[in-house]
């Protein structure tokens, strides 16, 4: 019996071929992997702490530790203004949805060194692994949200703070522009990293930079109007900002900035994207 040499005549169940040209999203596919996707969710999210003596106890030491350091360093020692917010909550709002953010960057940008054993052997589509580490931080950040949200209803409970129940609607398109800001510079700098591997110790170099670049530590009302402008260029300036706007009601927050940061989160996420369906064609020759 003579087989087709032609591989469209035979009824195959899915056909993988290179692709070529501009990227276009394929969510039909991810979705078809999504059991995938959890598994690596579950893989990030269990083993990281796996041979750890306080195992998950860290998702919650690691932002009061911080929190106390900031205390101590910038309220005690430099006494700067948390604008008439108490001063652990102020600190710990802004390292929670910092914390967030810098985890996405870090652990996304490093997806093609990391994972490059895996993408040698097997086919899936490979923002699966981006994508898995942006819901897997997700996870901890909502760990780290009920002990902040433990503190804050301490002090609704003494009159310390106010809150509006009406702007908490807020808080998740706060959070998903995080998520997505965290996924763009993340996408980009590790399509980067496949070939200029000195990235990889820039990262954390730069992520605790861009963090005093950032009003996660003081307030933007402290800076002076005149330079506000060279901070709000960060588009997580907005979102700590408005995290803090959603729970306190206080913050340095406009439409412009808002709209600003938005606009910048959607071009990272496609710039982000693009380069990193360029780079996962030949990646593997290179890493």
């Amino acid at each position: 019996m003579q087989m087709a040499s032609n591989p469209s005549s035979y009824n195959w169940k899915e056909i993988i071929s290179s692709q070529s040209g501009a990227w276009k999203p394929n969510f039909a596919e991810i979705w078809r992997y999504r059991d995938l996707m959890m598994l690596l969710v579950h893989r990030d999210f269990v083993t990281f702490y796996k041979q750890t003596v306080l195992g998950p106890i860290w998702f919650v030491l690691q932002p009061i530790l911080s929190t106390a350091l900031y205390m101590f360093i910038f309220g005690r020692v430099a006494h700067l203004s948390t604008d008439g917010i108490p001063q652990i909550l102020f600190y710990l709002s802004g390292i929670t949805a910092w914390n967030y953010f810098a985890e996405c960057v870090t652990k996304t940008s490093n997806a093609f060194t990391v994972n490059a054993g895996i993408f040698g052997k097997v086919y899936f589509p490979r923002l699966i692994v981006p994508l898995s580490t942006i819901i897997s931080n997700l996870l901890k950040l909502g760990i780290q949200m009920l002990l902040f949200v433990s503190v804050l209803i301490y002090f609704l409970a003494h009159d310390r703070v106010s809150m509006s129940i009406s702007s908490l609607g807020l808080i998740l398109p706060f959070i998903l522009m995080m998520a997505l800001l965290g996924l763009g510079v993340g996408l980009i700098i590790s399509s980067l990293t496949t070939r200029y591997r000195d990235l990889q110790f820039l990262v954390q170099f730069g992520i605790q930079l861009m963090m005093f670049a950032t009003p996660v530590v003081y307030p933007l009302s402290m800076i002076p109007v005149e330079q506000r402008w060279l901070l709000q260029i960060n588009p997580m300036t907005t979102v700590i900002e408005g995290f803090r706007y959603v729970f306190f009601g206080r913050a340095t927050l406009d439409m412009y900035a808002v709209c600003y940061s938005i606009g910048v989160t959607i071009l990272l996420v496609f710039a982000g994207l693009v380069i990193f369906h360029r780079v996962e064609r030949s990646f593997i020759d290179t890493v």
